[in-house]
């Protein structure tokens, strides 16, 4: 059963903090220069708490964590940031255009105080492991500022779309209480929503629901250790401590405007690399369609109809190739895998859920025994690379930086719901949620 509360957030004060100057993507998304940018957009701005600079000289007196709780303390006593009066769900929207298209959606949430709960429990389920690394990191973080600033995105599955008929009420009671646009042109709005009737709806219809972690695993997972930790100082359970609860946005996988887009594998460094090979390995599982080019015109019209065929084949288990030659001519593939094909011979220890995924059918059917790139090689990042954007892994091998892109479809949130659910999950960079869920836009603060 899924519990969920309202809560006093923090929020800046837009006549001394200015949306657009101080809120931020999520930590695990700012590049140094993108912290650089931060830094000089305002005193205000949420870097200095989200991913502080780090300085050589630092030490348990003076740290990213010692300055991020110092400033934050700080901008609530200058009233640059402010508690509201009382407990409220927030609807959250986000107007955005799906990345190479001219396709306009609308994603609708709501922020509220989730319960914690165990993944033995059947409430809240992964769908990714997660690293030491980054959840030391934000232990140390919560454990000095004692604040979530970052949303949890937790999804769930509701035909009825009893909770967004709520949150389409709230948006059209009046003007958001936060409006924004980002610095990749998403506009976000926040609305308030208060009345006890409402709550008690929301919760209401949200206690029979499934929770699916679709970004923040770290950090849902720090929220335990330091629920674990509280506990221990208490030396008892208080079911209604704030920490028991962390701030997460809730989206139903129903509504419309939930856009997932694929991440491309970029390969490097592979010895003895040989495309032939490589392909004469793959014949008994997949047909090549062959798109080839001799110059730079007709490669241009070659990689339109390339990735043209690539998005129109989502429904079949077809996997795109670049491979590096030689010259001005080439060739990009699809890898079409054969009818019939026997998976559970081609990936033996898997389960029914696992060979449906593409990434997978990638990584374990070509990756590891046509190219030698063994799991732990994928771990070290050793041999592979990351890249959104197709254009981005193409040019990695057109300037001679990578030796093979190979490009994917992105998965349907049905079967990753129906993996996570399952106690399963699924290699790293499998999903990327689009867009991310803004930092600072309501923050929530541990006070026992």
């Amino acid at each position: 059963m899924a519990q969920v509360f309202p809560f006093r957030a923090y929020r800046y004060n837009p006549s001394v903090a200015p949306y657009e100057r101080v809120l931020t993507q999520p930590y695990d998304k700012i590049s140094p220069a993108m912290q650089e940018k931060y830094y000089a957009a305002d005193p205000h701005n949420l870097i200095t708490v989200e991913k502080g600079r780090a300085y050589p000289d630092d030490s348990k007196e003076s740290s990213v964590y010692t300055r991020a709780a110092s400033a934050l303390q700080n901008w609530i006593s200058e009233k640059a940031v402010e508690q509201d009066p009382i407990p409220a769900f927030y609807a959250y929207t986000q107007e955005y255009t799906v990345p190479g298209s001219n396709l306009k959606r609308i994603r609708r949430g709501f922020i509220g105080a989730g319960k914690l709960e165990e993944y033995s429990a059947g409430v809240v389920f992964r769908h990714e492991h997660t690293l030491s690394g980054p959840k030391a990191d934000r232990l140390e973080l919560l454990r000095h500022t004692r604040t979530h600033t970052g949303q949890l995105f937790l999804l769930y599955s509701d035909p009825r779309m009893q909770v967004d008929q709520i949150l389409k009420d709230a948006e059209n009671s009046g003007p958001p209480a936060t409006q924004l646009t980002d610095e990749y042109g998403v506009i976000n709005r926040l609305w308030k929503i208060s009345d006890p009737g409402k709550i008690e709806a929301i919760q209401r219809h949200m206690r029979e629901q499934k929770l699916v972690i679709a970004d923040g695993h770290h950090r849902y997972e720090t929220s335990l250790n330091f629920r674990n930790e509280s506990r221990t100082r208490a030396g008892k359970i208080v079911s209604d401590a704030s920490y028991e609860r962390s701030m997460m946005t809730f989206i139903n996988t129903r509504s419309e405007g939930l856009t997932i887009l694929p991440t491309h594998r970029v390969v490097a460094n592979v010895r003895d690399f040989s495309w032939s090979a490589v392909l004469r390995y793959l014949e008994p599982w997949f047909s090549s369609e062959v798109i080839s080019f001799q110059n730079e015109a007709e490669r241009k019209e070659a990689l339109g109809k390339f990735l043209s065929k690539l998005i129109a084949s989502q429904t079949e288990r077809t996997i795109g190739a670049y491979p590096k030659t030689e010259g001005s001519s080439g060739a990009f593939y699809l890898l079409h895998l054969r009818a019939g094909a026997d998976l559970e011979q081609l990936l033996p220890d898997l389960s029914a859920n696992q060979r449906e995924l593409d990434v997978v059918l990638l990584h374990q059917g070509i990756l590891e025994p046509a190219l030698g790139i063994t799991p732990q090689a994928v771990a070290s990042e050793a041999n592979l690379s990351y890249e959104r954007e197709a254009a981005a892994a193409i040019e990695a091998v057109d300037k001679g930086k990578a030796q093979a892109a190979f490009l994917l479809n992105p998965v349907s949130i049905e079967l990753m719901m129906r993996v996570a659910t399952a106690g399963e999950v699924m290699p790293q960079k499998s999903t990327d949620f689009y867009p991310k869920l803004l930092s600072g836009i309501t923050m929530y603060r541990i006070e026992d």
